[in-house]
């Protein structure tokens, strides 16, 4: 359960300004449980209408208690049920209007577009492309770049995995800097120089005929691509000689 901050001497400024907090604070409050989130993700989640700061007469953003709250929320379903923003919203706006709703997650193929269910367990997640864009907010032109380069790629089936609305969000995130979706490429290449890797560890593991055996393979494989994630960002920010707040 995502854990807000009562005191101490780290948090004196925001005590003292009615318990409100800088996004800075929001993030050092978040990074435990979301290692990967970042300022513009936060700000991004803002731009989309999922959570409402408050502002003060200079423009800076001050966070609740409640907004914390709400943004731990909106990153848990993103990352344990891969669900749209769009979806993500109506489910919290519900829940505030003390509405008995049950969390929807993605599951099986509808002529090509994912349909809703509620959540019952597990499942592996599949969106259409409709729903990709959507989610991602981008248009059909972007996608087919982005594909060009290899970014992203749908499945045999022609769908795409969950995940694959993360990478489109961010890509689009990266996009705002300036940095193009052809300087990508080299990124997408190390990252399945890892994935590679990772699969060379597993890979007896998950041919194994014992059922115990093959899920311990997907949980070394969870463990191995989260240290693979944590290095190549201390890499990163090593070679350009900064620390991510």
């Amino acid at each position: 359960m995502l854990q807000t901050p009562s005191g101490g001497a780290g948090h004196g400024t925001a005590a003292a300004d009615s318990g409100l907090m800088s996004i800075g604070m929001v993030l050092n409050v978040l990074r435990d449980e979301f290692p990967e989130v970042t300022i513009s993700k936060i700000r991004f989640l803002e731009s989309e209408g999922l959570i409402e700061p408050q502002r003060t007469p200079s423009g800076y953003r001050k966070f609740s208690a409640g907004d914390v709250e709400r943004l731990g929320h909106v990153l848990r379903m993103q990352r344990d049920h891969y669900l749209p923003l769009k979806v993500i919203r109506e489910h919290l706006d519900a829940l505030e209007r003390g509405e008995d709703v049950r969390l929807p997650v993605l599951g099986r193929q509808r002529d090509g577009e994912a349909v809703l269910e509620p959540a019952e367990g597990p499942t592996a997640a599949r969106i259409g492309r409709a729903e990709l864009l959507s989610a991602a907010g981008i248009d059909e032109h972007q996608l087919a770049e982005w594909e060009s380069y290899g970014l992203i790629t749908a499945l045999s089936d022609g769908v795409y995995d969950a995940e694959t609305v993360t990478v489109a969000t961010l890509v689009a995130e990266l996009g705002r800097f300036g940095i193009e979706p052809r300087h990508l490429r080299s990124m997408k290449a190390a990252a399945d120089r890892e994935a590679g890797l990772v699969d060379q560890v597993v890979a007896p593991l998950r041919r194994h005929r014992n059922p115990q055996t093959r899920a311990h393979a997907e949980a070394r494989a969870k463990e191995l691509a989260g240290l693979a994630v944590k290095l190549h960002s201390a890499l990163v920010q090593t070679a350009l000689g900064v620390r991510l707040p």
